[in-house]
C-alpha cells in the first residue's frame, strides 16, 4: 500500500468521496453531515491523502485541514470491502504525521455516533472525546475528539 497527498478531484478519488457521502446519507440528516465538499478539499489549507493498493487502485482517503492552533481530520473513508486490513490506521497515521510536520500539536475531528468502526479506530489511536470546536454546535449525532502530541 502507498499513501500520498493527491488531488481530490481525480476520477477515482472523487468516487471515494461520493461513496463516503452515500454511506453517510442514510445514517445522518443533512444538518448532521459535516464533510467538506470537493471544492473545499481543493483549498490550499487542505491536504488530501489517498491510499492505493499494489495495483494502484484508490482504496481509501482522508484529509487534514490546517486551522489556527490545530488541524482537523476530514473525509476519512475506507470502503467496507477494504476494511480490516489496517488502511484506516495507516491513513490516520499518515495524516497525523503530515500535520505534525507542519507544526501542528493538536488534531481534532467530528464523527458520528452511528459509525462504531470509526470510533474504535480513533479511540485506539488515543483520541479523547472533547467539546464541539470551531464552528461546530452540539449535536446528539456527533462525537467530537482530539489528540495532542
Amino acid at each position: 500500500m502507498d499513501i500520498r497527498i493527491e488531488r481530490p478531484d481525480q476520477p477515482e478519488t472523487a468516487a471515494l468521496i461520493r461513496a463516503l457521502d452515500a454511506y453517510l446519507a442514510p445514517l445522518y440528516p443533512p444538518a448532521s453531515q459535516h464533510g467538506l465538499k470537493l471544492e473545499a478539499l481543493l483549498n490550499p489549507g487542505v491536504s488530501f491523502a489517498v491510499a492505493r493498493d499494489e495495483s494502484g487502485a484508490a482504496c481509501g482517503c482522508g484529509a487534514v485541514l490546517m486551522l489556527d492552533g490545530y488541524a482537523e481530520l476530514k473525509r476519512m473513508y475506507v470502503p467496507a470491502e477494504r476494511r480490516g486490513q489496517g488502511l484506516g490506521r495507516a491513513l490516520l497515521q499518515f495524516l497525523e504525521d503530515h500535520a505534525r510536520t507542519r507544526g501542528c500539536r493538536v488534531m481534532r475531528l467530528e464523527t458520528g455516533i452511528h459509525q462504531p468502526e470509526a470510533l474504535r479506530l480513533y479511540e485506539a489511536a488515543d483520541y479523547q472525546r472533547c467539546q464541539p470546536f470551531g464552528a461546530y454546535q452540539p449535536d446528539p449525532l456527533s462525537v467530537f475528539m482530539e489528540k495532542q502530541w
